[in-house]
């Protein structure tokens, strides 16, 4: 059995934005956000569900949901496998955004509703040493949630190194299954008769798959692939350019402190020939440039 990878932004779209299996996507983020009891999600809308694209649109993976439960909250999740260095800043942007885009034109700003942003990163970028962090708006002097409007969550997969046989909750079930699947071979027994991870598993079982998805979801591989070797060769090189310009000032330094030298000598020189000659210190200050200090030293080391 060969599941597909599914930080494939293919592979996580089709997993968690298909309507028919909307209980994949409710676990998933009742788990993330730990939502209980009247928080609890129980249905979502999605704005953008899962198509087959055509390879030359292909767009980043972000999740787009209206998720129902006692607030009728909005909830963005996107899936981001390379660091490009922005990642919080389009955090930002895609949560300011689909906030605004609540406010139909004439409407008063009470119609607004809590945004959620959930990202999943194939590499780290804070410095905490958990795999999931939750970030809020806090008010500095009482530490308090006083604008309560804006929360993110990320979730650093290269800081979860959980075993099997350690899984605890449905949250470390999910994490793992986002970030090993497709290196397995079978669904683990770990992971029980739970419905949504069995519709999960199943959804990334490739021989379900039709060509046209197969052929979407190996070009999407490659050029990720292409991507990381375009960004490793430009490291190497960087680092190789900085290694010569290194050399290259060194050498320049090197020639300059040459060129110093050889003048403080030239200089010593003609200041030594000027005390043979017998010529007042005063005379040999003014012409080298040296102190009193200087020329009496190079005096009694001669």
């Amino acid at each position: 059995m060969r599941f597909a990878d599914p930080k494939n932004d293919l592979a996580f779209k089709k997993i968690f934005g298909d309507e028919n299996h909307k209980n994949i996507l409710i676990s998933f983020l009742n788990s993330v956000l730990d939502f209980k009891d009247e928080k609890t999600i129980v249905d979502v809308e999605l704005a953008n569900p899962y198509q087959v694209p055509r390879i030359p649109e292909l767009k980043e993976t972000i999740l787009d949901i209206k998720a129902t439960n006692k607030n009728k909250d909005t909830f963005i999740v996107e899936m981001q496998k390379k660091d490009l260095g922005d990642f919080t800043k389009r955090s930002l942007y895609y949560t300011s955004k689909a906030y605004v885009s609540q406010l139909p034109k004439g409407q008063n700003y009470t119609v607004l509703k809590k945004v959620y942003f959930i990202g999943i990163l194939n590499f780290n970028i804070f410095d905490n040493k958990n795999y999931i962090s939750r970030h809020l708006i806090i008010n500095q002097e009482t530490n308090t949630q006083d604008l309560k409007d804006f929360e993110f969550s990320f979730i650093e997969l290269p800081k979860f190194d959980k075993k099997l046989n350690q899984l605890e909750s449905v949250l470390d079930r999910w994490i793992y299954f986002l970030k090993n699947a497709g290196n397995l071979t079978m669904i683990p027994n770990e992971y029980g008769d739970i419905k949504e991870f069995k519709d999960a598993f199943n959804i990334v079982t490739q021989t379900t798959w039709n060509s046209k998805e197969l052929e979407v979801y190996e070009y999407i591989s490659l050029k990720e692939f292409d991507e990381l070797n375009a960004l490793k060769t430009a490291e190497k090189k960087g680092e190789q350019r900085g290694l010569e310009r290194g050399l290259e000032k060194g050498l320049e330094k090197g020639i300059e402190r040459g060129i110093e030298k050889g003048i403080e000598k030239g200089i010593e020189k003609v200041a030594k020939n000027l005390l043979k000659a017998n010529i007042d210190i005063d005379t040999i200050v003014s012409s080298t440039g040296l102190t009193i200090e200087q020329i009496e030293l190079i005096k009694r080391n001669f």
